[in-house]
Parts: C-alpha cells; structure tokens; sequence
C-alpha cells in the first residue's frame, strides 16, 4: 500500500492562517474520503509533524497485518 500526505494552507475563522493535513491512498485521485486528517493546525510545521507521526503509526498497523480504513468506514475523524 502506498500512502501520501497532503498539506494545504487555508485561512480560518479570524483570516487567521490555518493547515490541514491527510493522508490518502496514492493512487486515489478524488482526496475526498482519506485514511486520516487534522484540521486546525496553525503552522505547516505542526499540521506536518502530526501527519509524520499518524503514518507512523500506520506503517506499523500495516505490518503487524492490520490494514486501515477510510474515514466513512470507520465513523471517525482525526
């Protein structure tokens, strides 16, 4: 399985800047239903790290056999 992470900057509430990050099959061209994302974040720095650290975690679900589900199957957001 190939993952990618996508950040994108966006202005929040305020016009303060914000960052959003996920993380999606890399052959999925539609980004509209990721394995994981967060929202909110106020730098790219912190939107990135969070992402790292979320396909860490993936990485080793994966191979202790345990495959992830998109957003709409498993009911959860970030």
């Amino acid at each position: 399985m190939k993952l990618k992470v996508r950040v994108v900057h966006y202005y929040c509430r305020g016009g303060m800047d914000c960052w959003y990050a996920d993380i999606d099959d890399a052959d999925d061209r539609q980004p509209d239903d990721p394995f994981w994302y967060v929202d909110g974040c106020r730098t790219q720095t912190e939107a990135l790290s969070a992402a790292c650290t979320q396909l860490a975690a993936l990485d080793q679900a994966i191979a202790a056999g345990v495959y992830p589900t998109r957003l709409s199957e498993s009911g959860l957001a970030a």
